[in-house]
């Protein structure tokens, strides 16, 4: 039985537990099956990456299959959630194909569900954009949606499905004013670190019962324009990320400011608020990138110690409305936000 079909994407060999479908796999793709992983007990994350590899790259792959939290970068595989176990992963296997087919075997069958159908759709994101194939074998239905794979293998009736690059399921994201209460919860995931002012103006997004993002702005000190208020913190929880949650809320605050005719600036150092606001008309750059090209091991130790900023490379953005007005875009999760935002 061979892929039917060249395309790059996603594809799925999925049926319950004992229905033959890991024999298939191994059967198949025994030289892209990937095996059972050695991790350090006691290094950090990024040095478990080919030694090859260079920071910006390792860094870029584990945020573009959503694990964006750089705490979680310096621990040890073993000290990681679920979640972020399977992102890291899923980054290692990419890292380390020799071709451009992935076969993953037991896909998200040790993680939450709901942070199995999150993962899926980061993942999906980042096979797509590097050009390579990915096959998941799994006993579970549910990803397959957020997978958006190309085709579909049911072994139980032993048929192939077509399927078109559909959007995933509309997520629905509440957002409303907060106090600093939630902060706890988030701060230990924050790149840089876990103060909160107190002047903060505070926001917190739900999917369902579960706080996902928390946001907050201050006031930018300026000495002859008093209308500039600043990102101050944004964190979105680890098995969230990978939806872009993080950079529409930033995309909302910064049009709510502008239609009250206030500026809003964006003075970042994370990689993915980085590509984010490089690759968005609704955000300037201010100056020149500046910063030092760093190794892996200078990168982890700079996290542990919290050095300042300039180390690691700042890129100022300010906000700017696109022409004609609010156009935004049409999305489920920026439709969400923009209308529950409105009401705070």
């Amino acid at each position: 039985m061979e892929s039917p079909g060249s395309s790059r994407g996603e594809e799925v060999n999925v049926g319950p537990s004992w229905s033959g479908k890991s024999s298939i796999a191994r059967h198949l793709w025994p030289d892209e099956l990937v095996g059972e992983r050695r991790w350090s007990p006691d290094g950090a994350l990024l040095d478990d990456f080919p030694p090859g590899m260079g920071i910006e790259e390792v860094v870029g792959l584990l945020t573009a299959v959503g694990l964006g939290s750089p705490p979680a970068w310096i621990r040890p595989y073993r000290t990681l959630s679920g979640g972020e176990a399977f992102r890291a992963s899923m980054a290692l296997a990419l890292a380390e194909a020799s071709g451009d087919l992935v076969v993953v075997d037991e896909f998200t069958s040790v993680v939450d569900r709901q942070v199995a159908r999150v993962a899926s759709h980061a993942t999906q994101k980042t096979v797509r954009r590097s050009g390579r194939r990915l096959i998941a074998v799994t006993c579970h239905y549910d990803v397959t949606d957020w997978l958006q794979p190309d085709w579909v293998y049911d072994v139980v009736v032993g048929e192939f499905s077509w399927r078109s690059v559909l959007p995933h399921p509309q997520l629905d994201v509440e957002i409303y004013p907060v106090d600093r209460s939630p902060w706890p919860m988030f701060r230990r995931h924050h790149y840089l670190s876990g103060d909160l002012l107190s002047s903060a103006r505070c926001f917190g997004g739900w999917i369902g019962d579960q706080m996902v993002v928390f946001a907050a702005i201050r006031h930018f000190p300026h000495p002859r324009t008093r209308n500039i208020m600043m990102a101050h913190r944004l964190v979105v929880l680890p098995d969230y990320q990978g939806l872009g949650i993080g950079g529409r809320v930033n995309d909302w605050i910064g049009q709510h400011l502008w239609d009250r005719r206030t500026r809003y600036r964006n003075v970042v150092t994370h990689p993915a608020v980085i590509a984010y606001c490089s690759r968005s008309p609704r955000w300037r750059e201010n100056g020149r990138p500046s910063g030092l090209r760093v190794s892996k091991q200078a990168a982890g130790s700079m996290i542990r110690h919290q050095l300042s900023t300039r180390h690691l490379g700042v890129r100022s953005f300010e906000y700017r409305a696109p022409r004609g007005g609010d156009q935004w875009a049409s999305d489920p999760v920026g439709d969400a936000l923009r209308e529950k935002l409105e009401q705070a």
